[in-house]
């Protein structure tokens, strides 16, 4: 029988936003994720991880401002800490959730390099905030080491790129797992940013958006469906007024029309509505689901979510 190859996608109400909720919370997205297993599905999961890295980040600096012999660590290390280690809570949570349901499957965290462009107009205009609020004396600082600030109503903070994924480094051994039937935890966070240098690759000082490598990662295993687990139950037009409408079923030229009239967030739904449309555009047989964690096991039966189709 065939099994169709599901890539889920995990926003930050799956993870919590500290170490004591992210064990709580990963504890309840392993019961969607076993459901999603039950009905036949090959499954790779790759998550958000803001909050986490972001802390990592934090605490990896602290250390090296109070300490002069540690160095700060740079951002590519960063993203690879927060891979491991909600990979690793994940792994423990669904092995457990399926093994309580009699099944048994491997579940493997796999840490994943993603190619990004060294000349990214991202690079050029960076705007995602990460790591702790500073001082305008510390800003400059920053700033003297060549990285980029930005002044918010609470002080100063570090900003860096989000380029596009070009390449997954380790798509090789990610569809050999999923094409053995197990479960894949791959590209959390984005991945890790890194850009070829001859025969090297070297990490980039950058982070990649989460839902454009779900949509990369779907297109290149040519998944069957792309599911967004993220904090509202439904797509919602003209988002943030009085008219706002819930969206249950949207065609491909909808989606992209509703893009131009600006109908989503900038930094909420039209990353995965914008994931969406490359996905479908070249995945023709596929299918978007958006709805919340709550709501996951109703929404693989019909009853709720937003489906999106070509």
């Amino acid at each position: 029988m065939y099994k169709k190859k599901i890539v889920v996608a995990l926003g930050h109400d799956a993870l919590g936003y500290n170490l004591p909720q992210q064990r709580e919370a990963v504890s309840k997205t392993a019961v969607a994720l076993a459901d999603l297993i039950e009905t036949n599905g090959r499954l790779i999961i790759t998550h958000s991880n803001g909050p986490q890295v972001s802390m990592i980040h934090k605490a990896m600096n602290e250390l090296g401002r109070i300490y002069p012999e540690y160095t700060p660590a740079p951002m590519s290390v960063c993203s690879a800490m927060s891979q491991g280690y909600i990979g690793y809570d994940i792994q423990q949570a669904l092995r457990s959730e399926l093994l309580s349901r009699g099944i048994y499957k491997a579940v493997s965290t796999i840490l994943t390099q993603v190619v990004v462009d060294p000349y990214d107009e991202a690079f050029y205009e960076p705007n995602k905030i990460i790591g702790r609020m500073m001082t305008k004396e510390e800003a400059a600082l920053e700033e003297g080491r060549g990285n980029y600030v930005t002044e918010l109503e609470e002080g100063f903070s570090r900003v860096i790129a989000a380029p596009k994924p070009l390449e997954i480094v380790e798509l090789d051994a990610i569809r050999t797992l999923v094409n053995a039937d197990q479960i894949v935890i791959a590209g959390g966070g984005g991945g890790v940013p890194v850009i070829e240098q001859s025969h090297s690759l070297k990490g980039a000082s950058a982070v990649i958006e989460k839902d454009s490598l779900a949509a990369r990662l779907s297109i290149d295993l040519r998944a069957d469906q792309l599911i967004f687990l993220t904090e509202v139950e439904k797509v919602k037009k003209y988002f943030g007024s009085d008219q706002e409408e819930e969206i249950e079923f949207m065609r491909l030229q909808a989606a992209k029309e509703y893009i131009e009239e600006g109908h989503f967030g900038q930094r909420t739904m039209l990353p995965k509505i914008a994931a969406a449309v490359e996905y479908l555009e070249a995945v023709p047989h596929g299918n978007v689901l958006i709805t919340s964690l709550d709501h996951a096991g109703r929404a693989c039966k019909g009853l709720t979510g937003t489906l999106i189709i070509p």
